[in-house]
């Protein structure tokens, strides 16, 4: 599912990649002058929905994904986890997980979510890509719903803008 909030091509402009409409429908009630994609759960939905994205990109958009993830108990519900993606900076040191299943072993794993494989793969030639992951749940996929999802994202709208407009 594409939703296109703008559809005048201005000197840059910011595609964000979800893979749940409930992600997405925060940034879309903040009427926000943006392009969002859903694409649904996976790497491989990631990966064809950014691939075709990236195609309609010129060189100084700006591309990011954005999603919840699963985390070990050391990260705090909510918490914004901001993956630096031209120089691979991560601000807090930890080990993000590609799945293809859901996680409930709790020692195995530091941040896992279900798509960022399938974003840096897509973007590897992009230099204004973003990835932000906030933290739903300690490996309990099953507490998380729609409108605790969209809650966190959210939450979190304002400091994810002020990092990509820098």
């Amino acid at each position: 599912m594409i939703i296109t909030q703008n559809d005048k091509k201005e000197e840059k402009m910011i595609y964000l990649i979800f893979a749940l409409k409930a992600e997405a429908q925060a940034f879309i009630e903040k009427k926000l002058d943006l392009n969002i994609t859903v694409c649904g759960i996976g790497s491989h939905n990631m990966y064809n929905a950014t691939k075709k994205t990236v195609k309609l990109m010129d060189e100084d958009d700006i591309i990011v994904n954005i999603g919840i993830c699963g985390a070990s108990k050391e990260f705090i519900i909510g918490e914004l986890l901001y993956i630096d993606m031209p120089s691979k900076n991560i601000k807090k040191k930890f080990t993000l997980s590609c799945v293809d299943n859901k996680v409930t072993k709790k020692d195995k794993y530091d941040v896992v979510d279900m798509e960022s494989s399938g974003f840096i793969d897509a973007t590897n030639m992009v230099k204004n890509r973003y990835m932000f992951k906030i933290v739903s749940d300690h490996f309990e996929p099953k507490s998380v719903t729609k409108d605790g999802a969209k809650k966190l994202i959210f939450d979190n709208i304002d400091n994810i803008m002020k990092r990509i407009k820098r």
